[in-house]
């Protein structure tokens, strides 16, 4: 068998200096690329080590562990004992995360033969099985783990950002309540110039049991203006509270929004509670968040305690 140790050595520099660049990337901590690379030559050079049979008393937990220890001192130096503790978890967790994903990857490779080829049985009844996975194999589905699992975390950490704007939304027309998560955009300066009132955005779905028939799907297609049209002399119990709320789109094309004028709006965010009454619901054909995360978008006067109103007292009993 011949054993290519430059290779070796090229494919673990390679792969501990991404696990290393991860491990920064996880715990927000800036590393010099010097002490990356330096770091990634120590794994690499420990690797080659195996090679040596005079070395493999090195090939002990303590001696591994002490390895890695010296590796994160290194890369990110120790500047506290909780940021030393906090990059030694997370390299931790993303070398289990890549070796987990490699090995369920190839087994789910695995044909039936693969399977019971690798089985032993023992001669006292044990079972184990014999896992081979070849190099090239690790090497190029590390990449891929590594990605899957920098997205993975990237996402979560979005949603946690998001969720600390996110807070619930209570409004109420006449006899009607719909309440649903709502996300506080601190760009939305979105008001009526002829009130002054705020306008919060809500999906129009939310409303769609109590708007007239004929609009349903149409808020998308048809400007508010000529769906206002359409109701004139018509029966709706909310023709009194429509209101036509100039915009500018993306496009910088002048529009109206269909918007109702609603008996209250309570507002919790963070462990408060905002209650208005001068604001309108602003009415969007179509999904404001794919993931379903929010279904309307509060206006920032909306949280300011000096704009809130106090809430009624059979809604504060309630």
């Amino acid at each position: 068998m011949v054993v290519y140790i430059d290779l070796i050595f090229a494919a673990n520099l390679l792969i501990d200096g991404v696990l290393l660049w991860l491990t920064s990337w996880l715990v927000k901590q800036k590393v010099a690329w010097w002490r990356l690379a330096l770091s990634a030559l120590t794994g690499a050079l420990y690797v080659v080590m195996m090679f040596v049979p005079e070395l493999s008393f090195m090939y002990t937990f303590l001696i591994k562990f002490g390895l890695s220890v010296l590796m994160l001192w290194i890369a990110f130096g120790f500047r506290s004992l909780q940021s030393y503790l906090r990059a030694f978890g997370a390299f931790y967790m993303i070398n289990f995360a890549a070796a987990g994903g490699i090995i369920g990857a190839h087994y789910l490779l695995q044909s039936s033969g693969d399977i019971w080829n690798g089985m032993i049985f023992t001669s006292s009844g044990g079972q184990a099985h014999r896992l081979k996975i070849g190099f090239w194999f690790v090497l190029a589905l590390l990449p891929l783990v590594l990605l899957l699992f920098r997205r993975t975390v990237a996402s979560r950490r979005h949603r946690e950002q998001l969720d600390t704007y996110i807070g619930e939304v209570t409004v109420e027309i006449d006899s009607v309540t719909v309440t649903c998560p709502g996300l506080l955009d601190t760009g939305n300066r979105l008001s009526d110039p002829l009130t002054r009132m705020p306008v919060m955005v809500m999906e129009a779905a939310l409303w769609e049991n109590h708007l007239p028939a004929s609009w349903k799907g149409r808020l998308t297609q048809t400007g508010a203006d000529a769906l206002v049209l359409e109701t004139d002399g018509q029966s709706f119990a909310w023709q009194d509270r429509i209101r036509l709320v100039p915009y500018r789109g993306v496009n910088r094309a002048a529009s109206f929004m269909l918007a109702l004028k609603p008996d209250l709006v309570r507002i919790q965010l963070g462990g408060d509670t905002f209650c208005h009454t001068r604001v309108l619901i602003g009415l969007d054909g179509g999904t404001l968040a794919g993931d379903g995360a929010y279904r309307a978008v509060i206006h920032p006067d909306l949280t300011l305690k000096e704009n809130a109103v106090e809430a009624p007292a059979d809604k504060v009993m309630g």
